[in-house]
C-alpha cells in the first residue's frame, strides 16, 4: 500500500485519541489490563520489521513472539500474559475488525469473548485495521508518535525496557531445539511442557514452535526443493518453498530438522499423498500409480534420484522418519 501524501495532523490527533482511551478489562486487585497496548505495541514492532506488510493483521508465530517479548518487558503485575484476549476484544475499538472464516461469522458477532488461542485461530482470519491507521504506523515519525503515545499512557514506569536492544531468549532456546534435538529428546520435551502450563498456552507453545520449523528447513536446505533443485527466493513473508514433514507433527510431535525437507508446492502435495517417497540411501521412489507419460513435466522424472541434502549430516532427513513414510503413506 503506498500513500501519495503526507496524513493530516487530524488524523494523527483521531488515532491518538483512540490510542489513548482504550477500552480495558479492570480486576480488583490487579488494576486495568495492560493486553490491548500491548498488542499495539506487538502490531507496531511487527510493520516496523516488515512482518506486517499491510492493514491485514494475522495471527503469525512472529506477532505471538512480538507479544510475549513485549509483555516481558512492560508488564509489572500479575495479569496473565494472553494474546487471545486482546487480538479478539480489540473489535471495541473503532479502528480494529475482525475477519472471520468462512463459515466461523456467528463465533465473532454472537460471542462475547473467545475460549483460547485455538478457538481464536480457528474463528478469525484476520484483523484489519484502517488504512489510514496502517499508514501512519508505515511512516517512522508518526510511528514513533503513537507508539510513545502508548508507552506514556499505559507502562510509564517500564517505557524505557521497551527500546532496549535485545534478542529473544525463548526463540534462541527454541531454534536451537528444533536444529539440534533429536525426535525422541524434542518429544518427550512437549510431554513435560504440556503437564505444567494450561491447553490454550500449550497450543500457543506448538503454534511458535510450528513457525519457527517452516522457516528453519528452508533455510537449511537453502531454499531449494530438494527433489527439483528448483531454488526460489522471496521475501521473508513469502515462502515458496515448504517445509514439509516427513512424520505428520500431529502423529509425531516432531519439529526438530531430520523430521523435514524443503519442498516444492506439488512435490509436497504428492509427497503427503504417497506418491513419491524417499529411500533409505536418499533416493526418489515414485509410485506406480502415477500416469504422466502425457504430460511433459513428470514425477517420473524423479524416479530414483538422488536428493539434495542439507550441508551437515546431522539434519540429514531421519532414518526413521523415513521408514514410517515409506510404510505408512506412500502408495507402492
Amino acid at each position: 500500500m503506498q500513500r501519495d501524501f503526507p496524513p493530516s495532523h487530524h488524523i494523527l490527533d483521531h488515532y491518538s485519541r483512540c490510542f489513548k482511551k482504550l477500552k480495558r478489562g479492570v480486576s480488583k486487585h490487579l488494576g486495568k489490563a495492560p493486553h490491548k497496548p500491548v498488542m499495539l505495541l506487538g502490531v507496531i514492532r511487527g510493520i516496523k520489521q516488515k512482518e506486517i506488510m499491510d492493514n491485514r493483521i494475522f495471527i503469525t508465530p512472529e506477532l505471538l513472539l512480538n507479544f510475549r517479548k513485549i509483555w516481558s518487558h512492560l508488564v509489572d503485575t500479575e495479569h496473565i500474559e494472553n494474546l487471545t484476549l486482546p487480538f479478539f476484544h480489540l473489535r471495541s475499538e473503532p479502528f480494529w475488525q475482525l475477519v472471520a472464516r468462512p463459515g466461523m461469522e456467528p463465533g465473532i458477532t454472537r460471542s462475547g469473548s473467545i475460549k483460547s488461542f485455538k478457538n481464536l485461530r480457528e474463528t478469525v482470519a484476520y484483523a484489519q485495521i484502517d488504512p489510514e491507521l496502517f499508514l501512519l504506523l508505515q511512516e517512522p515519525e508518526t510511528s514513533r508518535i503513537l507508539e510513545e503515545q502508548l508507552l506514556h499512557q499505559y507502562f510509564y514506569t517500564t517505557r524505557t525496557n521497551y527500546f532496549t536492544q535485545y534478542n529473544s531468549i525463548e526463540e534462541s532456546q527454541l531454534e536451537y531445539q528444533i536444529l539440534n534435538s533429536s525426535g525422541t529428546v524434542y518429544r518427550e520435551r512437549l510431554l513435560q511442557l504440556r503437564k505444567t502450563i494450561d491447553e490454550s498456552r500449550y497450543q500457543e507453545e506448538l503454534f511458535i514452535r510450528g513457525g519457527l520449523f517452516k522457516r528453519s528447513i528452508p533455510k537449511i536446505y537453502n531454499h531449494r526443493c530438494c527433489i527439483s533443485g528448483m531454488r526460489i527466493m522471496a521475501t521473508p513473508n513469502i515462502q515458496m518453498i515448504d517445509a514439509c514433514h516427513i512424520h505428520p507433527f500431529s502423529l509425531s510431535n516432531d519439529d526438530t530438522v531430520p523430521n523435514g525437507i524443503a519442498l516444492s508446492p506439488t512435490l509436497h502435495r504428492a509427497f503427503d499423498r504417497g506418491l513419491i517417497s524417499i529411500t533409505s540411501d536418499y533416493k526418489v521412489k515414485v509410485s506406480k500409480l502415477v500416469n504422466d507419460k502425457a504430460s511433459k513435466f513428470t514425477l517420473s522424472q524423479f524416479e530414483n534420484q538422488s536428493i539434495y541434502l542439507p550441508e551437515k549430516e546431522k539434519w540429514y532427513p531421519a532414518m526413521e522418519s523415513l521408514t514410517w513414510h515409506q510404510e505408512q503413506v506412500f502408495l507402492g
